[in-house]
């Protein structure tokens, strides 16, 4: 029982690698992006087609890296047993700009379909305050996807 307990402590002590720590990161971006394309419980083809293209921009990755996190963020999205999971990573790491642009790409994706569910809005408001972002913060990227999405069409 104490040698169980010792192996679980030190695997969860252990120091990672700078290389697993970045993976970690964007694993949990790529996760909190498609928290908000399943929230409304429908796959829109407009937000699958604009996911890959998100993560490349958002955090500067080639568009074949940013499908394999896809894949795997969906196994660890299914594992997880809330936001906290994520934001707390995400928290750590990112920088204000970071979680802004992470906040923008979010509602672009909530708008992709030409429509905000409920959920999709309690997703990113929830997620907005587990970032510790302002309320300002929230609406100010709001209102960048809704110009965006309005020049794209």
């Amino acid at each position: 029982m104490i040698a169980k307990l010792k192996r679980f402590l030190q695997s969860h002590t252990q120091a990672i690698s700078p290389e697993e720590k970045a993976h970690q990161l964007k694993l949990a971006a790529a996760s909190m992006l498609l928290e908000v394309v399943f929230a409304d419980e429908t796959l829109a083809v407009e937000e699958m087609a604009l996911l890959p293209t998100l993560l490349t921009e958002t955090l500067s990755m080639p568009a074949q890296e940013a499908n394999e996190l896809i894949e795997e963020a969906k196994k660890a999205q299914g594992n997880a047993t809330s936001l906290f999971e994520f934001t707390n990573t995400i928290n750590a790491e990112f920088s204000l700009e970071q979680k802004q642009q992470l906040l923008l790409a979010m509602w672009q994706l909530a708008y992709a379909d030409g429509q905000l569910s409920q959920y999709e809005d309690q997703i990113i408001r929830r997620t907005a305050d587990l970032l510790y972002l302002k309320h300002s913060e929230l609406i100010q990227m709001r209102n960048q996807a809704i110009e965006a999405t309005q020049t794209a069409h």
